[in-house]
């Protein structure tokens, strides 16, 4: 059950980054077809976010009444009958109304399942988990490509998805008796893992949050030593990386003079390197710890960072260590999720995970606007700063957190 559950999540990751650049792929070709100017796409961005983020505040709540099976196969049926909606849609209004119920899928399932995941599995899986993500969101462009170049039109692209959201449901709804079958794993103090997680696991005394279980109220979460430490480092990291995806090209266009086409393929691979790195990171991930991942890949940001503002007549550096950043991003996500159980433990994970989605999707939803401000009004030079501010605001938090938890370990 243990290894036939996984391989569901798995597909499941996959599934839901799928939709996740269909509305970028497909926007040129869409606002001319709905007669709505281009920067329209921030609204239905901002709409998606926004029901986002309130399921991930929710999830808590609605996970303990409901159980993470259910939670997810309703949440990804909400998705697949908003991707479809999408594609019958011929007005932006009705995109918009449709947007509703894709953003509170999103982050409903999104908190739920990473939650799942943290308490469930080893971190090598939460590694791979979230390169299936990445994998996902890249196949979709490929998809409306496809729909486009075929004559299909855009809203193909979207039934398509939305079809097979729908199979990944009807899949998820068989499963759900598989859900409360795999046991807890348990963790070491550096958010390492001791025993693999499977049938017959011993549990300690701190439970995962399941159905049926207490509530845990937003404010009783947030006043949890360290819990602000974490969203802050979050916030950072997810504002480092969202930022780094819309306007590391641009960057290297106005400020660096590389070529367009060139600045283009290496934003791409800043997005492959943080895909490639998490399935590199799964191999090593169980033994460095969660802490350690976090701390280098930091560290191997940083480094990225510094070449990209070398001030050097070659744009080598710049190239590379955009890529590098990217390696750098690969395993922060995943571990600071992983993490949780250990650091707050496991009746209160779903709660602050879902807090920390929310968190997620406020920093890359403000952070590149802020940065395309500030930019308009200092120059686009500007942006290693920016991400650097980013780096030295994660770490410090982080380490705050790790120094608090070594002392509750001491006192344990």
């Amino acid at each position: 059950m243990y290894s036939l559950l996984l391989a569901i999540i798995y597909i499941a990751f996959i599934s839901l980054g799928l939709p996740d650049a269909l509305v970028g792929a497909g926007w040129p070709v869409m606002h001319e077809s709905l007669g709505v100017p281009v920067a329209f796409a921030g609204i239905l961005s901002m709409i998606i976010a926004a029901g986002t983020i309130l399921s991930s505040l929710a999830s808590e709540r609605i996970t303990r009444r409901f159980g993470v099976g259910i939670v997810t196969a309703v949440s990804v049926g909400m998705t697949a009958a908003a991707l479809v909606g999408f594609s019958v849609s011929d007005s932006f209004w009705m995109l918009c109304l449709w947007a509703i119920p894709y953003g509170l899928g999103a982050g409903a399932v999104d908190a739920a399942l990473n939650n799942y995941v943290a308490v469930h599995y080893a971190a090598r899986h939460m590694n791979w988990l979230h390169a299936c993500w990445g994998l996902g969101a890249s196949i979709s462009p490929f998809i409306m490509s496809y729909t486009l170049s075929s004559g299909m039109g855009w809203s193909s692209a979207y039934l398509i998805v939305g079809v097979l959201q729908a199979v990944l449901t009807f899949a998820l709804l068989i499963s759900i008796p598989l859900w409360g079958k795999v046991n807890p794993i348990v963790p070491s103090g550096d958010g390492a893992v001791g025993d693999e997680a499977g049938e017959g696991a011993d549990q300690d005394d701190d439970e995962p949050a399941g159905r049926g279980a207490s509530h845990v109220p937003l404010a009783q979460a947030l006043r949890i030593p360290g819990v602000l430490f974490i969203l802050t480092a979050f916030f950072a990291y997810c504002a480092l990386e969202s930022t780094a995806i819309l306007w590391a090209s641009t960057y290297l266009v106005a400020d660096r003079g590389v070529a367009p086409a060139t600045a283009a393929a290496f934003g791409a691979l800043f997005l492959l390197g943080v895909t490639a790195g998490r399935f590199l990171a799964g191999f090593f991930a169980d033994k460095v710890g969660d802490r350690g991942m976090i701390r280098g890949g930091f560290a191997t940001v940083g480094l990225g960072i510094v070449l990209l503002a070398l001030p050097v007549p070659t744009n080598v550096f710049a190239l590379a260590g955009l890529v590098i950043a990217g390696l750098g991003c690969a395993p922060i996500y995943p571990a600071i999720i992983h993490s949780t159980p250990v650091n707050f433990g496991r009746r209160n994970s779903q709660a602050i995970i879902g807090i920390q989605m929310a968190a997620a999707y406020t920093g890359s939803t403000f952070a590149p606007p802020l940065f395309g401000a500030i930019s308009a009004w200092t120059g686009m030079w500007i942006l290693p700063l920016f991400l650097a501010v980013l780096v030295v605001l994660g770490v410090l938090m982080s380490e705050r957190l790790n120094r608090l938890v070594r002392r509750r370990e001491l006192v344990a």
